[in-house]
């Protein structure tokens, strides 16, 4: 573990918190907020572009050691990653918009659903009906929702160049710290200040990278199961699980609800349904087991703060905004950690402080 800076506590010493520091605090979020959704079409491409260069700096460092120049090793990085993320995109978007089309075809099957729910459960008997919204249930509404949603969240796909742009020059400039920490600081305290950069940075880039693997693998397995048992946009429903991976438990609820729901309109078979949904939450929380096990540790946000995230990222970002907001936090929640006058805060935003203690 690195040495770290000294600095004063920004708790007073009677144990409460600073009122002035809070106020401040939260004047500073709204500011940033503001202008992180001003600042939209230019701060997600570079966020996309920060957790690529996350992901793919093990690959570049090891293209350096083997001695491949580190100016042809970026070129062929950004060139596969941009031909990965652009079939990708290519493929959800595609797919996605032929599952908004097809919606509207399921709207008696979803009014059977209907009848099949309150014929079982005897809802009928009830002055509550749970389930009214599903008989005025408009498909065609969904499907117009679906088909605005998802060109938002593959918006950047046109403006690829600027998502690339951003990554070839935070690639390049990897490796520069050093330097510049010297000609900056004394030669202790370059040091310490590299020490806990290349601790955060190392901390980041492995969540970011087995987040990413495992979530890849939740996807095919999602994608191999449902093509076996035939149901329809099966790559639809695992891109989905790979990109809900990133948001914990109720991405796992929603990856299995959604394709179970599809499986009972499809072959009206409340069986297959059940099915479906235990084995893909069994996958998911399987991943999830593996995914702690490689950590080593797991982050163990507060599931409030994570949902108030979700809401915040998604008010200003939209559907992209709450794919990044987990990762967002959990990086956050690292720098926090291993920052002294910062430390607080990543306990407070644990679920069990003990346990985040003894990491």
């Amino acid at each position: 573990m690195p040495r770290t800076l000294k600095s004063k506590t920004v708790v007073s010493k009677d144990g409460g918190w600073n009122f002035n520091l809070l106020v401040g605090g939260l004047v500073a979020v709204f500011i940033i907020g503001l202008i992180l959704r001003l600042a939209q079409p230019v701060l997600f491409p570079f966020f996309v572009a920060l957790f690529l260069a996350f992901i793919v700096s093990p690959v570049l460092d090891f293209l350096i050691r083997i001695k491949v120049p580190r100016a042809v090793a970026v070129v062929l990085i950004v060139l596969v990653t941009f031909l990965i993320l652009y079939l990708l995109g290519f493929l959800f978007y595609s797919s996605g918009k032929s599952f908004a089309g097809e919606i509207p075809k399921y709207e008696k099957k979803f009014q059977d659903l209907t009848h099949y729910l309150r014929q079982t459960f005897h809802i009928t008997s009830l002055e509550w009906d749970p389930l009214g919204w599903l008989t005025d249930l408009d498909t065609n509404r969904i499907a117009s929702f679906l088909l605005s949603s998802l060109g938002p969240f593959f918006s950047f796909l046109t403006n690829l160049v600027l998502v690339f742009l951003f990554l070839i020059f935070i690639l390049a400039g990897q490796g520069n710290l050093r330097a510049k920490a010297n000609v900056a600081y004394t030669k202790e305290q370059a040091r310490q200040i590299r020490g806990i950069v290349e601790h955060i940075t190392h901390q980041v880039q492995r969540y970011l990278v087995i987040k990413t693997a495992v979530n890849l693998v939740t996807g095919l397995l999602t994608t191999a199961f449902l093509m076996i048992l035939g149901l329809d946009f099966a790559v639809v429903f695992g891109l989905l699980a790979f990109l809900l991976g990133y948001i914990p438990h109720l991405g796992a609820v929603f990856a299995s609800a959604v394709p179970a729901l599809m499986a009972f309109i499809q072959f009206d078979s409340p069986l297959l349904a059940l099915l479906v949904l235990a084995v893909l939450y069994l996958i998911n929380q399987g991943m999830g087991l593996l995914e702690v096990k490689v950590q080593g540790v797991g982050l163990d946000l507060s599931p409030l703060l994570v949902f108030f995230s979700l809401i915040f990222w998604g008010w200003l970002w939209g559907i992209p905004g709450m794919v990044l907001a987990v990762p967002i936090l959990a990086i956050i929640k690292i720098v926090c950690f291993n920052i002294p006058v910062l430390k607080p805060f990543s306990l407070m935003m644990s679920s069990r402080a003990e346990k985040h203690g003894r990491s």
